[in-house]
């Protein structure tokens, strides 16, 4: 992953916990990387590494960590750092998971090397769809549901989601029904 998403990772931890909170994770994370950049490709197991000893040192679920982890990339470091990329994908929330099969495409312009999730939409209706997550990724379905809430917290919309499915098969392909107000 690009060192973005974990400086990204940090400033969630900074900000909700103090920077002695992150020099410690770190430490205990046994990641020796001073600081990371934005546009330099690091290896995935650092995030993951990063994830799982943010949940063990402040002993709340892998999956609350990447959750909240989620709705931080939307609305801080997608917002300040890519707004025009969120606004280009849509006027509402509806119309963005609409055109977000597309959205990574524009981000790969920024990005050349990334390794993007696919997603695509079914059973389409007035107010959900049903969102196919794919990725090469195990382990970060989670992280879309941030994702999800983040933007109707970005698009002012409430959201409901539930699991529909799950795809069996050497990737991860999730089946998600997100439901909007």
């Amino acid at each position: 992953m690009y060192g973005i998403v974990n400086k990204s990772i940090e400033e969630l931890v900074v900000q909700n916990f103090g920077a002695k909170k992150w020099e410690e994770i770190k430490t205990q994370s046994k990641i020796d990387i001073e600081y990371f950049i934005s546009n330099e490709s690091y290896d995935d197991d650092v995030t993951f590494v990063l994830a799982q000893t943010i949940s063990d040192n402040l002993d709340i679920p892998l999956s609350e960590v990447l959750k909240s982890f989620g709705e931080w990339w939307i609305l801080h470091t997608g917002k300040n750092h890519y707004g025009y990329l969120l606004e280009s994908g849509g006027e509402n929330f509806k119309s963005f998971l609409l055109n977000l099969p597309a959205f990574h495409n524009r981000v790969m312009m920024v990005y050349p090397k990334l390794t993007p999730p696919e997603f695509q939409v079914s059973h389409v209706e007035e107010k959900s769809v049903h969102l196919h997550y794919f990725s090469k990724r195990k382990g970060l379905t989670d992280f879309v549901y941030g994702l999800i809430s983040g933007l109707g917290k970005f698009f002012s919309t409430e959201v409901t989601t539930k699991h529909v499915g799950s795809v069996p098969g050497e990737n991860t392909h999730e089946i998600i029904k997100v439901s909007w107000e």
